[in-house]
């Protein structure tokens, strides 16, 4: 009650808060808006039938089946964060200059990963659109023909609503309250999630034959909120390894603290990762013409090994996700730079030694954590799949609830980092009225 009282009471936060549900709500709107001259019933039958379609459609709160103008959404840009990070280990050393100039370098950074971010928005769209085209999909009208220029000039729509998106979600992070990015991604999975439960109750309540269908619907509904449960808390969980400062006095500041490293510091790229990988064989397969058997006989082959729903795509898939978590855990808090960041803050860990010892150090404790983290989220990532054929869900059914455990941690994750956040900005109020 106290915290509802200090945010309702708190103008600045209501003012922040107003901007961010209002920026929402414009993204919202823009999602149906259509690109003109185009016919969207193909296209969303052509994602339907994709699964990483289907999940990227899912993100984007159903833009990409409608191909909208905001069909990419801000994915584009979340793809080009990820790149242009992997790029500053070592591998373009411009990049890794720029992350060490400060401010500065964060500028530049930002600036190439927007640039970035625009292109892979251009060339998701043409590809899409392409494969439509090869694939005999009829998505212009008759009266046109599918020309270089007409496919430029979607995309260029695409594009630049991938733009807006991205200014819309900068704008909520510098004046609304939480993540812009992340609050775009949370936006698009929300509105999706009530497709999933109103496909389950027509499937086992309005067309239900037997009182088993009944009890099936609620078992389902109590392994999601056991499941959302699960995640709350394991988010939450995360390991303090102890640290002192020395040549530090009472009076000087603190003496000792904490380094806290999250069970999943991956948190769900992982996951789209691997399904991004499986995908990329399946996507350009299904942009060319099935006529022929050898193209027939050859999707056949790749659906088995690339589809997560096979059974050798599922080891695939789970295997991605194991070599993708431990990669970008260790790519996120990297053993080396916390050590050299602690000798530089002075700073040690009780009973370690500065240096190499203390790399060593974290870096075997690292690895217990992302061990125990890995279990966590290929069980997450495993479990809609496991569902969906324990209950014999057909494709469709499949897709729709696919994105089940991921977007539960995802969701999860943003409501804890904006609720946060949310706190912080309600008791600065108090905290400035003691001056």
């Amino acid at each position: 009650m106290y915290r509802i009282k200090a945010i309702f009471s708190n103008v600045q936060l209501l003012k922040k808060i107003g901007i961010t549900l209002l920026l929402l709500f414009i993204f919202r709107i823009t999602t149906w808006i259509p690109i003109p001259l185009l016919d969207t019933s193909s296209i969303t039958d052509f994602v339907a039938s994709n699964g990483f379609l289907a999940i990227l459609n899912n993100f984007t709160g159903n833009a990409l089946g409608r191909f909208s103008i905001m069909a990419m959404g801000i994915s584009p840009y979340i793809t080009a964060s990820i790149v242009i990070q992997l790029l500053q280990m070592d591998i373009v050393p411009i990049l890794k200059e720029w992350s060490e100039q400060g401010e500065t370098g964060k500028q530049k950074l930002t600036k190439l990963t927007r640039i970035l971010g625009l292109v892979l928005a251009f060339v998701q769209a043409m590809v899409l659109l392409l494969g439509l085209g090869v694939a005999g999909s009829e998505f212009l009208p008759d009266i046109l023909t599918p020309t270089p220029v007409l496919y430029i000039y979607m995309s260029l729509v695409v594009a630049a609503g991938t733009a807006f998106a991205m200014w819309i979600a900068d704008f909520i992070t510098k004046k609304g309250i939480g993540n812009g990015t992340s609050l775009l991604i949370v936006a698009g999975i929300i509105t999706s999630l009530p497709s999933m439960i109103t496909l389950l109750w027509e499937k086992y309540i309005t067309n239900g034959t037997n009182g088993w269908d009944t009890v099936i619907f609620i078992s389902i509904m109590l392994i999601y909120l056991a499941v959302l449960l699960g995640v709350t808390f394991l988010e939450l969980a995360k390991r303090k390894v102890p640290i002192q400062y020395a040549n530090r006095h009472a009076g000087q500041g603190k003496t000792d603290s904490n380094l806290p490293i999250k069970l999943n510091s991956a948190g769900v790229i992982p996951v789209i990762f691997a399904s991004t990988i499986l995908s990329i064989p399946l996507s350009l397969v299904g942009m060319f013409d099935k006529d022929t058997s050898v193209m027939t006989s050859l999707e056949s082959w790749l659906d088995q090994i690339f589809n997560y729903q096979q059974p050798i795509g599922f080891v695939i898939y789970i295997g991605l996700i194991v070599v993708f978590t431990f990669f970008y855990s260790f790519l996120m808090l990297n053993p080396e730079k916390v050590s050299d960041n602690l000798s530089k803050s002075n700073a040690y860990i009780p009973g370690v030694r500065p240096g190499m010892d203390t790399q060593n150090y974290i870096a075997k404790l690292m690895f217990k954590i992302t061990l125990l983290g890995t279990v966590y989220l290929v069980i997450l990532a495993a479990m809609p799949i496991i569902t969906a054929v324990a209950f014999g869900f057909n494709s469709l059914e499949a897709q729709t609830i696919v994105l089940g455990g991921t977007s539960l941690l995802i969701v999860v994750g943003v409501a804890m980092e904006t609720t946060n956040q949310i706190e912080t900005e309600a008791n600065s109020q108090e905290y400035k009225g003691i001056f």
